[in-house]
């Protein structure tokens, strides 16, 4: 391990780093995953036919609200050296507001949406900060499987919340609670692990960048004085520019997957609660492994052959899903999402890593962030809009979505790394690709 981390970084810190991704990863697994979004579906909109299209449409409004203040917000944290204050920040806001959840009861939409809102805003607003270390932890050579411990160090996280969920779910249904009764319980649950969790991540992770020019500013000035200036600069990141446009395309159709996984269970596999917690929990384990193999296998067959790979399986996954009709073929299909899923989420964090210029890595890591979001808009949406205009054909819905892989790979093959690399610190060395 310590020949894959940058001088002067010790194990410990590398573990704090990566224990943010198994605090956060229990919010993404219980409340975007397994449990709320079908909560929020059957029982909040009390099966209405456009519970679909009413909960894509609540993450895409909490994704319009990152997409228009990551950039400021990485290029705030640049400026004035303070990823870690801000991290702490958006890590109480996520954990107040996942509690909040608890209070959504049946046909109470508003409350739901207020709080679900407010939590992935504060999520995804910690997850561009979080990644925006990496550069400074890990080695060059090394970025991709250090990304991957972490994130599948993260999908560990993911199954304890989701395991201590469903230990409750079970427990509460021998009790006779129906889900307007355990699954408040869950987000409570799932509040408190990603508070407790997170700690580490405080107490031993360093903020090694020093503030830059300029910020003796006022703040906002600052911060969009730093943005105008990378705007003005663009062309000289096109590669970079292009991975975004291609992490758009491809995160559409894994956040299509994410949001809606337990929906499709539900509604067109006739997976229970308890069926579905289960399967999120056993993809979990295939994800974390997909995570830490594929991050190793990145550092050495290259990292766009890697994610190429990678989006490859996720055609074929997609292809099982249209064909199933049992549950055999579904537990494939899921199981091969989560091995593709860890690896394509690592190995995109790793290249923006590779690509974002060193000063500047939390407002680059913020772009990141405004893409993978705009993604988390696009794939859920189109994934809702099909199913609402098509009578809830969720099949069909499975299939369009797809596309975006497709898509993703075509602008994958013109992105050229080692001209980004070179772009981004100004060397000459080669870099495998």
């Amino acid at each position: 391990m310590s020949a894959s981390l940058a001088p002067g970084v010790t194990r410990r810190e590398i573990w704090a780093w990566a224990m943010f991704d198994f605090a956060n990863s229990g919010y993404t697994t219980v409340v975007i995953t397994a449990v709320f979004n079908a909560y929020f579906v059957a029982v909040v909109a009390q099966g209405a036919a456009w519970g679909t299209l009413a909960w894509t449409s609540a993450t895409a409004l909490s994704y319009v609200l990152i997409i228009l203040t990551a950039p400021l917000i990485g290029a705030y944290a640049d400026a004035f050296a303070c990823k870690k204050r801000l991290l702490l920040f958006s890590t109480i806001g996520c954990v107040i507001f996942t509690a909040g959840l608890a209070l959504a009861g049946p046909g109470e939409l508003g409350v739901a949406i207020l709080f679900i809102v407010l939590s992935n805003f504060c999520f995804g607003s910690g997850e561009n900060l979080i990644a925006a270390f990496l550069p400074q932890l890990a080695r060059a050579d090394a970025l991709g499987k250090v990304s991957g411990w972490g994130w599948g160090w993260g999908y560990i996280g993911g199954l304890v919340s989701l395991g201590a969920c469903l230990a409750f779910v079970s427990w509460a249904q021998a009790q006779g609670q129906t889900a307007a009764q355990f699954v408040p319980v869950c987000m409570l649950i799932t509040a408190v692990l990603f508070a407790l969790a997170s700690v580490p991540t405080f107490l031993f992770l360093r903020e090694r960048s020093q503030p830059q020019p300029g910020s003796d500013k006022p703040i906002a000035k600052a911060a969009l004085a730093r943005f105008a200036q990378t705007l003005r600069e663009a062309e000289h990141y096109r590669d970079l520019l292009r991975f975004l446009a291609c992490t758009v395309c491809y995160q559409a159709g894994i956040s299509a997957v994410i949001t809606l996984a337990a929906i499709y269970a539900n509604q067109v596999m006739g997976f229970s609660t308890q069926d579905t917690l289960l399967l999120i929990f056993v993809v979990n384990i295939t994800a974390s492994i997909g995570a830490v193999l594929f991050g190793w296998l990145q550092d050495r067959l290259g990292h766009r052959a890697t994610l190429a790979l990678t989006l490859l399986g996720w055609l074929g996954m997609v292809g099982l899903v249209w064909v199933a009709h049992g549950p055999g073929l579904f537990w494939l299909a899921a199981n091969l999402a989560g091995l593709c899923m860890g690896a394509s989420q690592s190995a995109g964090r790793a290249i923006v890593g590779l690509l974002a210029p060193p000063t500047r890595l939390a407002e680059f890591f913020g772009l990141w962030g405004l893409a993978v979001k705009l993604s988390a808009i696009l794939g859920p949406m189109t994934y809702g809009l099909t199913s609402w205009l098509s009578g809830g054909d969720h099949r069909l819905a499975m299939l369009i979505t797809g596309s975006y892989f497709v898509i993703g790979l075509l602008i994958l093959a013109g992105v050229d790394l080692e001209r980004g690399r070179q772009a981004a610190v100004g060397g000459t060395g080669r870099l495998e690709q």
